[in-house]
Order: C-alpha cells, then sequence, then structure tokens
C-alpha cells in the first residue's frame, strides 16, 4: 500500500501503539490500515468412491489438477463461497456436509478451507477457469499433477477416511522450510 484509502496522504510502515506488528499508517488521518489473509474456500465434491478435479486453465499451476475452489467473496459465507466456486470451475452442484480439512498457510497469508460435499447429480463440465473436469477413483488420481500441497494433502485424507465412513476434520500448516520447500505441519490430532 501506498496511499491512505481514507484521505489519500502517503503511508508509513510503522508498530502502532498497543500492537506488536508493524502496520501502513496514515501521519494525516491517524487511519491503520490492517492487511489480513485472504481466505480460500474448496470444495471436495464426490459420488461413490470419486471425487472430483479441475485440471486449471489459468496460473499459478496451469494444466495441473486441483479441487475446485478460490477466494471467497465479500457477503458470502464460506459454504456459498465453496459452492460458487464448484459451479464457477465444474458447472457441478454440490450438497455440503461441512468442513473437512484446513489449512494455514503463512507464507502467503492464506487460509484454504476444504468442504466435503456430494454431487446433486453428474451434469458438471469444464468452467471458464477450467480445461476439463473428470471423476476419479483413488487409484486413477494423477498424483504428481496435483496442483498444490493442501490438494493433495486433503485427497488423502478423504481416501483414508472413506473406507469407514468417518470424516473428522483435519488440519495443518503449511510452511516454507529452510531450502523454500514447502513442509505440511499437521496440527496434534484431528478435531
Amino acid at each position: 500500500m501506498k496511499y491512505c484509502h481514507t484521505c489519500s496522504n502517503e503511508l508509513s510502515i510503522k508498530t502502532p501503539a498497543n500492537d506488536d506488528r508493524e502496520r501502513f499508517v496514515c501521519e494525516s488521518c491517524g487511519e491503520i490500515h490492517y492487511q489480513n489473509p485472504n481466505i480460500i474456500v474448496c470444495s471436495v465434491p464426490c459420488y461413490e468412491d470419486q471425487v472430483l478435479l479441475c485440471k486449471r486453465s489459468i496460473e499459478p499451476r496451469y494444466g495441473r489438477w486441483t479441487l475446485p475452489g478460490g477466494f471467497m467473496e465479500n457477503n458470502e459465507t464460506t459454504y456459498e463461497g465453496a459452492s460458487r466456486e464448484t459451479l464457477e470451475e465444474a458447472c457441478a452442484r454440490i450438497r455440503i456436509h461441512g468442513l473437512y480439512t484446513y489449512y494455514s498457510l503463512p507464507y502467503i497469508n492464506q487460509v484454504h478451507m476444504f468442504f466435503r460435499a456430494i454431487l446433486l447429480d453428474l451434469n458438471f463440465s469444464a468452467g471458464a477457469e477450467s480445461l476439463e473436469v473428470e471423476l476419479f477413483r483413488e487409484k486413477d488420481i494423477p498424483w504428481d499433477e496435483i496442483a498444490f500441497p493442501a490438494v493433495s494433502n486433503t485427497l488423502k485424507h478423504y481416501f483414508n477416511d472413506l473406507p469407514r465412513n468417518i470424516f473428522p476434520v483435519h488440519s495443518a500448516d503449511i510452511i516454507l522450510g529452510k531450502d523454500k520447500q514447502r513442509l505440511i505441519v499437521p496440527h496434534d490430532s484431528a478435531v
């Protein structure tokens, strides 16, 4: 940020009183501009023992497979966002069963939330952000072509939980290691 959204004057970076982090602060009007993580809402659309995946037609990770999802919008719930993203990316209608996995990604200031869902019908097709969409059984998933670690980890949890038909909430932090590799650090146990 360079300019204040309130008065248009230049901003400085400093730690405000009673705070512990540097913030963008307007010296003219005193406004403190907080920046918070973005929430990514995704679904795990299921049909019997299969999961619907989308092949990305956009960057990052063009041509890689992912679960449908994207940025949550203002004035919508997490369920609404996950449903909307699934409709936009896979032209698929779903019924959400609940939160299934969530990940904190502090190195990119994001929180990813995945909701387990069932497909209401098999009338799905590639949306504007997908090259193709397809239902996969576990053995057929292109594991080496999955776009993001949170998606891969969520799929592994799903296929591990499926035989028992018990789906606890799983959570982890995805951090950058010293070698800049992404590391998944699970929280102590499923919620």
